[in-house]
């Protein structure tokens, strides 16, 4: 590991703690490790994020950040719904560090920053049932984003954890792409079009 020298010593810490949590998962973080990586004393990042915990905390906050900024830009596009979970998954498999540590509260600390950027992001995600509700037949609109959520957030940790390649999906769908696989798939809640099932 390349040692640091100068710069934004926060934005390094984070760098390679994302690595790290994408390689080997959040619980094998250590601020310690990361500060000796790096090549600074283990107390420097503790100026910046005081514990693992914080340490986690920043990465979700920076992840929720990502994903609500990315599903807003797809909204205001008149992206249809079925493009947002497709960016979801999309950004899991980009953002691997980040996916891994967002949704698991219990590695968390206590944050108005972190509050205030999920519900942000959830409240995109929310949209959804104003996004096809008015179609028509659509009986339970909250259901339907309930299901569609879970979908992609099972795609992707599927696709993530190897689960997706080592079941052969691939070959059986004859879709390699991550996307049109979400988009394959997602078209059974939604339609091609993301409009109301």
């Amino acid at each position: 590991m390349n040692a640091y020298h100068h710069g934004d010593l926060r934005r390094a810490v984070l760098d390679r703690a994302l690595q790290v949590v994408a390689d080997q998962g959040p619980t094998s973080l250590s601020l310690r490790a990361v500060a000796a990586d790096l090549g600074v004393s283990h107390t420097a990042p503790r100026h910046h994020f005081g514990s693992n915990t914080g340490l986690l905390t920043a990465i979700a906050v920076e992840g929720f950040g990502m994903l609500r900024d990315r599903l807003v830009e797809l909204r205001e596009a008149g992206a249809p719904f079925l493009e947002l979970g497709v960016a979801y998954v999309e950004f899991a498999v980009e953002h691997p560090g980040h996916f891994a540590v967002m949704f698991q509260p219990t590695l968390l600390g206590q944050d108005p920053a972190l509050d205030d950027v999920a519900d942000a992001t959830f409240a995109e995600l929310r949209r959804g049932v104003e996004a096809i509700a008015p179609h028509g037949g659509v009986a339970d609109a909250a259901a339907v984003v309930t299901a569609a959520w879970s979908l992609m957030h099972g795609l992707a940790t599927l696709e993530l954890t190897g689960n997706l390649e080592r079941s052969q999906i691939r070959q059986m769908l004859g879709v390699t792409d991550i996307a049109a696989i979400a988009r394959r798939a997602g078209g059974l809640l939604g339609g091609a079009s993301g409009g109301a099932p």
